[in-house]
């Protein structure tokens, strides 16, 4: 079955279109990401803005006629945490919905870790191997626990798992857009206003994730924009390439590094870093910082990247495959 999938997030605004066949994605026939800022000033004003909802649609147009050229069989769009928190969600969903003629659905916290958590890990299969052919940590039958951290534009997903199991998780207040225009007011942001993000994103861990369930996971996986981008720019990947990034491990300490590298620079500076698209630079610092936070609050030393992430989740869901 061809099905196609929008997730319409606070940064972004994606596409895939996929084949789905004996509950697995067979082949990804078209995948495109676009930063539309849907979440533009809503951490503030608790409404979305006119125009941040007009990049959106201006960008649904162009979605809608790939998927008209695609003979898919069923599509379904996906609205999160900046719609969730908009006091006018409810209604910009509606004009996705009959606009576009998309299964538009604006889905709670819950579900968007539960379908990260489902794309992130459905190729792992029972022999517990990852996307290079390794062995996950923990052995076969997937007896480790492990932690997909999926970091949006207002909220970030962690969820933590073993097998196809979900055991724990949590949708926090706390997103690359959110923690940009809360904290990073100058240009490049100074030490002070980096510390402020950084303390402020280790106490919300604190509080939502309960130790317990951070000393059991071994394994971390991280996916959308900021993961990527930050493997793309380690291997300085100019085109873009999907195959070197799924699969790709970032110590710690090198995480460390871009940062320190990363948050330096100007915006228009940050631009200009090759492996990193150029409508990511405004956020990239607080999504390093927020990845960083997160794999301290673990006790984790390093983090695989993935490509497969809501999109493939949702591709499954909407044809029952999970």
């Amino acid at each position: 079955m061809r099905v196609a999938v929008v997730d319409i997030g606070t940064n972004s605004t994606r596409l895939l279109i996929a084949e789905v066949h004996e509950r697995r994605v067979t082949a990804e026939l078209e995948r495109e990401s676009r930063v539309t800022r849907l979440g533009q000033g809503v951490d503030e004003t608790g409404a979305l803005a006119d125009e941040a909802m007009e990049r959106v649609f201006a960008v649904l147009t162009d979605y809608r006629e790939k998927i008209d050229a695609g003979g898919v069989d069923a599509t379904t769009a996906v609205l999160t945490s900046a719609v969730r928190d908009a006091s006018n969600g409810a209604d910009f969903t509606a004009t996705v919905r009959e606009r576009f003629g998309l299964d538009a659905q604006t889905i709670p916290g819950e579900e968007e870790a539960a379908l990260t958590f489902l794309g992130a890990t459905s190729e792992r299969g029972a022999s517990a191997e990852g996307p290079g052919g390794g062995e996950r940590p923990g052995g076969g039958g997937g007896a480790a626990e492990e932690v997909v951290v999926d970091i949006g534009g207002g909220s970030t997903e962690v969820v933590v798992g073993r097998g196809n199991e979900v055991t724990f998780f949590v949708s926090m207040q706390v997103g690359v857009v959110r923690q940009t225009e809360r904290h990073l007011d100058s240009d490049p942001p100074t030490p002070d206003e980096l510390t402020a993000l950084a303390t402020e994103v280790e106490s919300i861990i604190g509080r939502e994730v309960p130790g317990e369930v951070r000393e059991r996971v071994k394994h971390a996986i991280a996916v959308a924009g900021t993961a990527t981008s930050s493997a793309a720019i380690d291997l300085a990947l100019d085109p873009y390439d999907p195959e070197a990034v799924h699969g790709h491990a970032l110590g710690l300490p090198r995480l460390d590094e871009l940062l320190a590298r990363l948050a330096q620079m100007p915006n228009e500076e940050r631009r200009d870093v090759v492996g990193l698209h150029p409508d990511r630079a405004p956020t990239i610092v607080a999504g390093l910082a927020v990845l960083i936070e997160v794999l301290r609050a673990f006790g984790l030393e390093e983090v695989e990247v993935s490509e497969h992430d809501i999109l493939r989740g949702a591709a499954l869901r909407r044809v029952g495959a999970q």
